[in-house]
């Protein structure tokens, strides 16, 4: 089918307005341009005139431009054409035209989006003509303090890091190393126990009093860490034999112990960079450091373990977490915020902006991560596009009608 390039089906647009082009923008009514026999935009000078047409059914699209003198189709081969596009940011594409069945043929791909001015040259039987007009989609004018009110904020595309991770998932579990089992040096009766479950104690302090079977002599049981009691196994008048009496563990480093799938395994690797959470936890960032080299017992999985500071006590054993491991970094040429992200008919797409207007950028994405996209094509380094309330430029334009049908 051919589109044609009219700019009354692709307004520009103020924040929330349409905004008619040509006369419209100076209080008049706005024109209606004329229309060829093939649904394209005719520019008429004198008795000669061509016909501008986008042609993309089952193509890419391609201009396809007719010529007529007095309303009669020409010779083509009598025809010099060529169309300039000039796109928001000062880019212009260049088109040299051939003839081909009953039109002139452009000699290059008119890539999306279908927003530009532009410019017709011809010569024909020795005379000069030039045309030239605006063609707009997918673009909206912003004034800077409705854009300010609007909360949209702009930076520049440039390099950026692509950071692959996988999600794992696990529980918080002691340091063994931070464990201790306290029991009593000699068998005998225990006198007192001077501490419960919960109650903090310093290294040294006393745990129990136990009187020994062979002397009758009182002695003091004492912590040989600064800790927590996490079990009392004993009473007063019980008998302590070999036996722990108590447990004391030193919660101010926790593992978090994650579960690595097949799919994983020798992905997961010790020293990368891991992020640990929970829902009612905070985010803690640390590197993996131990990964188990086979799965535990007939499971599949494999065991991998991340320290955690613990000195505030967020982490309590026995609870679920997640974490992200970071298992490559990759520095890339051009990268945007994926929150500035949208789509666009079936593109993805950033908003530029130069000025005061804002333009559909439709881009070619690589990999990316939660905050991140590596571009591949369809933009350029320091060109500036929207990172916040991107959406609100996206809606706006849909509500214009500034959107070119295909």
């Amino acid at each position: 089918m051919a589109a044609a390039l009219f700019l009354s089906a692709c307004d520009v647009t103020q924040f929330g307005t349409a905004k008619a082009a040509s006369k419209a923008e100076t209080g008049g009514a706005a024109e209606t341009p004329a229309e060829g026999p093939h649904g394209g935009r005719l520019l008429k000078d004198g008795d000669f005139s061509v016909e501008v047409t986008i042609f993309e059914d089952n193509v890419p699209p391609e201009f396809r431009i007719y010529a007529y003198q007095g309303g009669e189709p020409v010779d083509l081969k009598q025809v010099d054409l060529e169309v300039e596009l000039e796109r928001l940011g000062g880019r212009v594409d260049r088109f040299d035209f051939k003839p081909k069945n009953d039109y002139l043929l452009g000699d290059g791909v008119v890539t999306e989006p279908h927003s530009f001015e532009v410019m017709v040259a011809a010569e024909y039987e020795g005379n000069t003509y030039r045309w030239e007009y605006s063609s707009y989609e997918g673009r909206v004018s912003i004034g800077a303090e409705a854009a300010k009110r609007a909360g949209i904020t702009t930076t520049l595309a440039g390099p950026g890091t692509i950071r692959e991770t996988v999600k794992l998932y696990g529980n918080i579990v002691p340091d063994p190393s931070r464990v201790r089992r306290v029991g009593a040096r000699f068998p005998g009766v225990v006198v007192a126990v001077d501490k419960a479950v919960g109650d903090t104690v310093a290294k040294g302090e006393r745990l129990a009093s136990v009187e020994a079977n062979d002397s009758l002599r009182r002695y003091a049981v004492t912590s040989p860490i600064a800790g927590v009691v996490t079990e009392r196994r004993v009473e007063p008048g019980e008998m302590a034999g070999t036996e722990p009496l108590l447990t004391v563990a030193d919660y101010d480093e926790v593992w978090a112990e994650l579960q690595v799938f097949p799919g994983h395994a020798q992905r997961v690797q010790v020293g990368q960079p891991v992020v640990v959470g929970a829902s009612d936890d905070p985010q803690a960032k640390t590197t993996v450091s131990y990964r188990a080299p086979r799965a535990a017992g007939n499971g599949q999985s494999t065991v991998a373990r991340a320290v955690l500071a613990n000195r505030q006590g967020h982490w309590t054993p026995g609870h679920f977490v997640q974490a992200t491991v970071e298992i490559t970094e990759r520095e890339v040429p051009i990268a945007v915020e994926r929150r500035a992200l949208q789509t666009f008919r079936d593109w993805d797409v950033v908003f530029i902006k130069v000025g005061e207007a804002y333009q559909v950028r439709p881009l070619e994405l690589g990999a990316g991560d939660g905050e991140y996209v590596e571009v591949i094509s369809g933009l350029k380094p320091d060109e500036r596009y929207v990172v916040d309330n991107s959406y609100l430029i996206k809606a706006d334009i849909e509500k214009s009608g500034a959107v070119h049908g295909h």
